[in-house]
């Protein structure tokens, strides 16, 4: 299942904020199939997972889950108790767990024991959400994109914390472009 035909982006530097940048420029995850490659892009579970037992329940979820964030992400010093007893919920349950087998080639693979549910997987974004919150270091990192009407937040690893786009290919790129339609058309003036 390619991620690449749902347009999905995976740049944010947290898993939470890469939930959030599923909403630009239009709703990523507004179907189970969208969903499905958004969770096995991010890393929740190992590729070659199965999740066919995703369903219309779980977009509704992970969506719920991705406005909670977005709201908490924005603006954490006004957040309403109810949104943080939300998020608290979210992150509660136990994550899906790993095992190791060996692959046909002798190598070493993680899979899950079992099909994870929908609750395991909230709970690593929800907690990846916590911690994102509650640590000052990642919080003073946050940005919002420079780009033109574009909303993602993103985590600013960069040296000397100057990144200005969400990403530089993108955002950064059609920045790039318009500064260079404005030269040429002042220079033909």
């Amino acid at each position: 299942m390619a991620t690449a035909s749902y347009e999905l982006r995976f740049d944010a530097g947290r898993i939470c904020l890469d939930l959030l940048a599923t909403t630009h420029p239009d709703e990523r995850i507004g179907a189970v199939e969208p969903l499905r490659a958004w969770i096995l892009g991010s890393g929740l579970v190992p590729a070659d997972t199965p999740l066919r037992h995703a369903d219309a329940s779980w977009v509704t979820d992970f969506r719920e889950l991705r406005d909670l964030t977005g709201q908490l992400v924005r603006n954490p010093a006004a957040a309403d108790p109810h949104l943080l007893d939300r998020l608290n919920d979210l992150a509660r349950p136990a994550t899906p767990a790993p095992r190791v087998v060996r692959a046909e080639d002798g190598t070493l693979v993680r899979e899950l024991h079992g099909p994870p549910g929908c609750a395991a997987l909230l709970g690593v974004v929800a907690r990846d959400a916590v911690e994102l919150l509650t640590d000052p270091v990642a919080r003073a990192c946050l940005r919002q994109c420079e780009g033109d009407n574009c909303p993602i937040v993103y985590l600013d690893t960069s040296r000397g914390r100057r990144r200005r786009w969400c990403s530089s290919e993108i955002c950064g790129n059609r920045e790039r472009v318009a500064r260079h339609r404005r030269r040429a058309a002042l220079a033909r003036a």
